[in-house]
């Protein structure tokens, strides 16, 4: 949205959400960042992106899981900035085990987060935004795809496409607008670590959608926020990916399975 002035974007202090942030005050957006905090390198690099772009940001200490204080701090928002032009949830973690391992706390912490998380935030903007404003809600290609070893984040992630399909057909009628976007792997701190501690099947397994650099990906997803899409995929191999899981399930399935059992014999040879 190239005329946007007032954007809000939880999870704004790292990652997807901050580069996003930072593209939008380059282009004279004021940003209201949602975070539980954020760094000195990314506060610069708002800095920076603001002086540039003649524009402002403010920080709202918050935690996503907490309706009342995202609730709150949307208000707050509004009352510095004005109305919201665009909302943007990119808020979320990811923890990479076999189901085997993963502790009931450690899934619930991820679907609340990144499931009830997206909630919280859209139930926080969306009576707020005036016909003509886009509510974004971040997913994955996790969303469609339920990779090994990602048992708690695929869950979230395909109730978020499910959550965005839904207020995409409540809303869309009122002049209120819906996008989903559905990157693949891209590079980021949490993905970093990820490479470093994450189940090696899993990671074999995601080679298949390709991995994006964070500036490539963040110049996409703004791009096909402008253009007013519904479904964001950044990426050619994630797009073709996609259509696969999507109007192939059976053919898509058995190239997974395939995948998995030669990465399997694989680790059992070495």
């Amino acid at each position: 949205m190239n005329n946007a002035k007032h954007a809000v974007i939880s999870g704004g202090g790292s990652g997807l959400g901050n580069g996003l942030a930072t593209r939008l005050l380059k282009r004279g957006t004021h940003v209201s960042v949602l975070d539980l905090g954020i760094s000195d390198d990314y506060q610069l690099a708002l800095n920076d992106a603001a002086n540039a772009g003649a524009s402002k940001w403010q920080l709202f200490k918050i935690d996503i899981t907490d309706s009342g204080l995202v609730k709150q701090a949307v208000a707050d928002a509004i009352n510095t900035f004005g109305d919201i032009d665009l909302a943007i949830n990119s808020a979320g973690i990811a923890v990479n085990k076999v189901a085997a391992e993963t502790a009931v706390d450690e899934f619930q912490r991820v679907i609340n987060i990144n499931l009830n998380g997206s909630f919280n935030f859209a139930s926080a903007v969306l009576p707020t935004l005036k016909p003509g404003a886009r509510l974004a809600l971040l997913a994955s290609l996790a969303g469609f795809i339920g990779n090994y070893g990602y048992s708690a984040y695929s869950a979230s992630k395909f109730g978020v496409v499910g959550l965005a399909t839904v207020l995409r057909n409540e809303y869309e009628p009122k002049g209120v607008h819906i996008s989903c976007v559905c990157p693949p792997e891209v590079k980021t701190p949490m993905v970093a670590q990820e490479h470093a501690t994450g189940d090696p099947v899993s990671l074999e397994m995601k080679k298949f959608a390709g991995s994006l650099d964070a500036d490539y990906a963040c110049d996409k997803m703004l791009q096909g926020l402008d253009k007013g899409h519904w479904l964001i995929i950044p990426g050619g191999m994630a797009k073709t990916t996609t259509f696969i899981a999507r109007h192939m399930p059976g053919l898509f399935g058995s190239i997974g399975l395939q995948l998995v059992k030669q990465t399997l014999r694989r680790q059992a040879r070495a």
